[in-house]
């Protein structure tokens, strides 16, 4: 709650949640609220980074499932996804990005992977999330 607190004051984005990591913070700011969160050039983002002392990531929050998919995995470009589930209900999203952004949307040692499992398990009940 400190950090969402201190982000809000300092960004002025309206923070929905706040996910600590090993090295970073990631931060869920509310539709409309990314471009105040990051600022002009990332500078909320890296004034953000330099007090808190860790990376600091921003993700904006969205209702459909598609639309947050797309979001967690900006600045790659998405050409499609895929959402299927078994009889079990467990929710499978397959995401196909541009050929060019296949290690973007990955990160580096899957980091971008681990993200997206992260949130979409946590806002959609999503049991498995690839990149292909």
């Amino acid at each position: 709650m400190r950090y969402m607190g201190l982000f809000q004051s300092l960004t002025g984005a309206s923070v929905r949640d706040c996910i600590m990591r090993d090295d970073s913070i990631l931060f869920v700011v509310d539709a409309g609220s990314a471009g105040r969160a990051i600022g002009k050039r990332g500078a909320n983002v890296d004034k953000a980074s330099k007090l808190l002392q860790r990376k600091v990531e921003v993700v904006e929050y969205a209702d459909s499932l598609e639309s947050f998919v797309r979001c967690i995995f900006t600045p790659a470009r998405i050409e499609s996804i895929n959402v299927t589930s078994d009889a079990e209900g467990h929710v499978k999203v397959q995401v196909h990005p541009h050929k060019d952004d296949q290690g973007l949307a990955i990160g580096k040692n899957g980091r971008n992977i681990e993200k997206a499992r992260i949130l979409l398990r946590r806002y959609h009940n999503v049991g498995t999330v690839e990149v292909r």
